[in-house]
């Protein structure tokens, strides 16, 4: 009886699986940000888009906490596992939040330190990739763990100084002109930043998981 119930409770390798198809949607997300910020006639398509993935996310969300809700066995603890998962939720929704921004505010032209920072925010997201699969055996990829969420770290920072870059840039531009273009552009700088952090609380969460497993 047992063994039979066991059967038909999600497998813990489950969870990789899931973790795999939410960070595709992060993914795709993030790309979709990225082509939001290059500007022209397809910026409400690409927010269209953000938000789709957006949705998927949340989705793929539900089935994971549902699944360690009923999974006998977890790969690491279930509350480890709830964090992650919500960590990465929150980067998508803050890229939701973006796209909202610049359609409420009807932005149509990005400065090209906000473009540069999209291209990093796609970096942060493939290297979640990357790491995620490595959790399945902890022990031997103890290093590559490191060094990549060593680099998503470095990813964030960068992304904060081209925060602080891009303001003063937006203040000198426009402190003669139009007060409400600086007042918009910085929304949309924070908004940016924000989900590097967001990026930044996932590596702190595999960092977290890690530590607890070796």
């Amino acid at each position: 009886m047992l063994n039979w119930f066991r059967a038909v409770l999600p497998r813990e390798e489950r969870f990789f699986d899931l973790f795999a198809r939410h960070n595709k949607v992060v993914i795709e997300g993030a790309h979709a940000l990225q082509d939001m910020l290059q500007g022209g006639d397809d910026i409400l398509r690409h927010c269209q888009r953000v938000n789709q993935f957006e949705n998927e996310a949340d989705n793929i969300t539900r089935e994971v906490l549902t699944a360690v809700r009923r999974t006998f066995i977890t790969p690491f603890d279930r509350g480890d596992i709830k964090n992650l998962i919500t960590s990465m939720d929150d980067a998508i929704d803050q890229m939701q939040q973006t796209s909202k921004a610049v359609v409420l505010f009807e932005v149509k032209e990005f400065e090209p330190t906000m473009r540069e920072m999209g291209t990093l925010l796609v970096e942060c997201a493939n290297l979640i990739g990357k790491a995620l699969p490595l959790l399945q055996a902890i022990g031997q990829n103890v290093p590559m763990i490191t060094a990549i969420t060593e680099e998503m770290t470095k990813l964030e920072g960068r992304v904060d100084d081209l925060h602080d870059i891009g303001l003063k840039e937006l203040f000198l531009k426009h402190r003669h002109a139009n007060t409400m273009d600086f007042i918009v552009g910085a929304e949309i700088y924070d908004h940016l930043e924000k989900v590097a952090d967001r990026f930044d609380d996932v590596a702190n969460e595999i960092n977290s998981i890690m530590i607890e497993q070796v």
